[in-house]
C-alpha cells in the first residue's frame, strides 16, 4: 500500500511538472504573440502563480518520492539510470530557476506598460527570448527524466 501511494504521488508530481510547464509555455507564447501588454500582464500574473503553486510543489516532491520509490523497490540510488535522471532533473532546475525571475520581470514590465498606456518595452522582448531559450532544454530534460523513469535502461557497468 505504501508503494502504491508513493508511486501515485511520484507520477502525479511528474504530470504536474510536465503539464504545468507545457501549459505555462503555451499560454505565455500565445499572450506574447498578441503583443498586447494587457493580455501579457494578465497571463503572466497567472503564470507566476501557477509556477509557484504547481511547478514548485512538484519540484520539491519529486526527489522525495523518487528516493522513497528507489528504496521500496530495492534500486541502488547510484544506479546509472537514476543518476542520469538526477542530472537531467538538476539541468531542468538550472534552466527553470532563472525562468521564475524572468516571468516575474516580464509580468512587471507588462503591468507597467498597461499603467503607462505604452506598448511592451524592448526589455520585455529581450527577456522573452531568454525565457523561451531556457524553456527548450528544461522541457527536454523533464521529458528525458520521465523516459528514464519508465524505461529504467541499464546504464554503466
Amino acid at each position: 500500500m505504501l508503494y502504491l501511494a508513493v508511486k501515485f504521488l511520484h507520477i502525479i508530481g511528474a504530470c504536474l511538472l510536465l503539464g504545468t510547464g507545457a501549459g505555462i509555455a503555451f499560454f505565455m507564447l500565445l499572450a506574447h504573440l498578441t503583443a498586447d501588454a494587457r493580455i501579457v500582464a494578465a497571463v503572466a500574473r497567472t503564470v507566476v502563480i501557477a509556477d509557484f503553486l504547481f511547478t514548485a510543489t512538484s519540484v520539491a516532491a519529486q526527489p522525495v518520492t523518487g528516493v522513497l520509490l528507489a528504496r521500496l523497490l530495492g534500486y541502488p540510488i547510484w544506479s546509472g539510470w537514476i543518476m542520469l535522471s538526477v542530472v537531467l532533473y538538476l539541468t531542468a532546475g538550472a534552466f527553470w530557476l532563472p525562468v521564475i525571475w524572468i516571468q516575474i520581470r516580464m509580468r512587471n514590465l507588462a503591468a507597467a506598460a498597461v499603467r503607462e498606456g505604452r506598448p511592451l518595452p524592448t526589455a520585455y522582448y529581450k527577456l522573452f527570448r531568454v525565457w523561451f531559450a531556457c524553456g527548450i532544454p528544461a522541457f527536454a530534460a523533464v521529458l528525458g527524466t520521465i523516459w528514464l523513469m519508465i524505461a529504467k535502461p541499464l546504464i554503466g557497468p
